[in-house]
């Protein structure tokens, strides 16, 4: 399966970024629960590597674990070998790109202008990471289609649960939610339970937008 495939048939990213690593299998668990399989550990989370391999042990092909926040071929290369099983970055940066390209890497590099897009369309990568989405007017992915229309785009950065369903309607095929994918009450109170309630409302929420609720 490549990239858009994967985000068609799991257009919520669960990004994981600061979980603590003793909470890491129930917070995986309540969002698994709440609908979403497809998760990003950012590499600049305090012990992702080791993350990813929890993540990938103690719950197999239940999900997709990628880690995001790459910013150069050796942090791919370190995240791979910990089983990180797709890529995400913030910026598109050519050594990762090629990397990605040499090694048959399922890489979602991001993008804001024309030039970012054109760029990673040489390496093959269409499947695009709009960062940071939250700034873009509404109109803004159809604009990059127009020239650029074999591209999808995932809108990560200042997607929020009030908006998150905006940016399907605007094109979208999916988002990633960080800090705001459960409420923070909750998960401090190991609540579990009604975390993976909260994340079931989003999913429920993007299927209807979507057309498949």
């Amino acid at each position: 399966m490549n990239m858009r495939e994967t985000v068609q048939e799991n257009p919520l990213l669960a990004i994981m970024r600061n979980v603590p690593l003793e909470q890491t299998e129930d917070y995986v668990g309540a969002v698994i629960r709440g609908g979403v399989h497809f998760f990003e550990v950012a590499m600049n989370t305090p012990h992702a590597l080791e993350q990813i391999r929890l993540i990938r042990n103690s719950f197999g092909k239940e999900i997709l674990v990628g880690a995001g926040t790459v910013l150069t071929a050796e942090a791919a290369e370190k995240a791979v070998e910990s089983g990180a099983q797709f890529l995400l970055s913030p910026s598109s940066d050519e050594q990762v790109l090629a990397y990605c390209q040499v090694n048959d890497i399922m890489m979602m590099p991001g993008v804001l202008t024309p030039s970012d897009v054109a760029l990673c369309l040489r390496y093959g990568f269409s499947t695009l990471k709009l960062f940071p989405a939250g700034g873009m007017s509404a109109g803004y992915v159809k604009l990059l289609k127009g020239p650029f229309d074999n591209t999808e785009y995932v809108a990560i950065g200042g997607v929020t649960p009030e908006n998150l369903t905006d940016f399907f309607r605007q094109g979208c095929i999916g988002a990633g939610l960080g800090s705001s994918l459960v409420p923070k009450e909750a998960a401090a109170k190991g609540d579990w339970e009604a975390c993976a309630a909260y994340v079931r409302a989003m999913v429920d929420k993007i299927e209807k937008v979507r057309g498949r609720g």
